[in-house]
């Protein structure tokens, strides 16, 4: 009796266990590097001598106000409940998370603050924004004035 080899199947696999690999080592370099890669702009707030304290403003209510953020060059940041500012939004995306938040939360007080270098029309357009949007009162945000 002659031998005869055992036919095999040709299979096609492909080993993923290199691509799983690479995929936790480009993970953990996104996941280490992205504290380091944070975005922002340090508004200058004007100074004033009766500026009182956000905390004053708002004892009603247990919740922080809704900052809105004016920068320098009109550039809009949101930041709520006392989260991290939420930088480079349209008028319209900001009037919308606003009109949101104040649905969930109605007595939420909204405060602008605006950088002191910043054009006056930037603040105003702003607060006129706010305004057409149904805010119905809306506090300026200062530094106060060291003495």
């Amino acid at each position: 009796m002659a031998y005869q080899p055992k036919k095999r199947k040709m299979t096609a696999e492909i080993n993923v266990v290199p691509y799983i690999d690479v995929m936790l080592v480009l993970l953990i370099i996104f996941m280490v590097t992205a504290p380091f890669v944070t975005q922002g702009v340090d508004v200058e707030l004007p100074s004033t001598v009766n500026a009182k304290p956000a905390a004053e403003l708002n004892e009603n209510n247990d919740r922080a106000p809704i900052i809105v953020e004016v920068s320098q060059d009109g550039h809009l940041g949101l930041s709520v409940d006392n989260q991290d500012m939420v930088r480079g939004l349209g008028v319209n995306e900001l009037l919308t998370r606003v009109r949101a938040e104040l649905q969930l939360n109605p007595n939420s007080s909204v405060m602008v603050g605006g950088d002191s270098r910043a054009p006056y029309a930037y603040i105003i357009e702003t607060l006129d924004a706010l305004n057409q949007a149904g805010v119905s009162s809306v506090g300026l945000m200062t530094e106060p004035l060291e003495q």
